[in-house]
């Protein structure tokens, strides 16, 4: 006769690593929670990072990606686990790894309410809310003064990004010019903001955007969703960004949720001597 002591217990899922093999998986996997990742949006991310997986009977069950930037930073991200196995400690797993590949890096995320007791376990502090918006963007009045970015625009764009956020994200940002549209605000000083918009989801997103004032970024917001006027727009505001609301929402957008930005403080980037904040991010698995 067979107890129930005598059934072995089941295996705990194996840890492996993402490949281009687990896009569709991936993408179905973070379809269930409600995300509106595409196949494209899932391999724009895995371009960039390094990914785990928890396999469990030949199935996907959980993933995590870690996205670096240089050697000082890094973002954690499409942190899923499916609802059937949750309760087992893979989410810590997966994050366990995520933190290992990371090393001494200076880690950020943003969080669920559900994940965040997670975080704050592995050392992860709250660093600001993030407010998602999103819809069909009515047409707003393109400003003066904003021009398209170009790659000769790379090297200013990305000092900026990095005084905003103490981040190396050179080449996320060259991606983002390469694939368009993005624009940039000059004034005599040199470069005042930028931002860029990408597809993404059900239309596009809005972001990053970084500027050294509010009248910049809400030059670059009425840019941005001027070019977009009629099509579904999705943007992630910072606290900084969160003083823009009234106009996102005049344009058509409305709140549909956010996050809590989240960093383990690692090897963080030296402060810069020209003030810049993050208005948008360009997106909360990119930060």
């Amino acid at each position: 006769m067979i107890t129930e002591s005598s059934v072995p217990p089941e295996p705990d899922p194996a840890l492996i690593r993402l490949g281009p093999a687990h896009l569709v998986a991936a993408q179905a996997l973070s379809a269930a929670e409600g995300w509106p990742h595409r196949l494209e949006d899932w391999a724009f991310l895995m371009s960039m990072s390094t990914g785990f997986g928890s396999l469990a009977g030949g199935k996907l069950v959980g993933t995590g990606l870690l996205t670096p930037y240089g050697l000082g930073a890094a973002t954690c991200n499409m942190i899923i686990v499916a609802p059937a196995m949750r309760g087992r400690g893979l989410g810590r797993r997966l994050m366990n790894a995520l933190l290992d590949e990371a090393g001494g890096r200076d880690c950020r995320l943003t969080a669920t309410e559900d994940g965040r007791p997670l975080y704050e376990r592995l050392g992860f502090v709250g660093t600001g809310r993030i407010s998602q918006w999103q819809g069909l963007a009515n047409a707003l009045p393109a400003p003066a003064g904003v021009t398209p970015a170009t790659p000769t625009d790379l090297a200013d764009m990305a000092q900026l990004d990095r005084c905003a956020t103490g981040m190396d994200r050179s080449d996320l940002l060259a991606r983002l010019i390469a694939a368009g549209p993005a624009w940039t605000l000059r004034d005599a000083d040199g470069l005042h903001g930028f931002v860029a918009c990408r597809p993404f989801g059900r239309g596009h997103l809005l972001g990053p955007l970084a500027a050294r004032d509010d009248a910049a970024a809400e030059a670059l917001i009425r840019a941005a969703i001027a070019a977009h006027a009629g099509r579904f727009l999705r943007v992630d505001l910072t606290e900084a960004g969160a003083r823009h609301q009234a106009l996102v929402r005049s344009a058509g957008l409305m709140p549909v949720g956010g996050g809590l930005a989240m960093t383990r403080p690692g090897m963080i980037a030296a402060p810069c001597a020209t003030g810049a904040s993050t208005y948008a991010l360009a997106s909360q698995a990119l930060c």
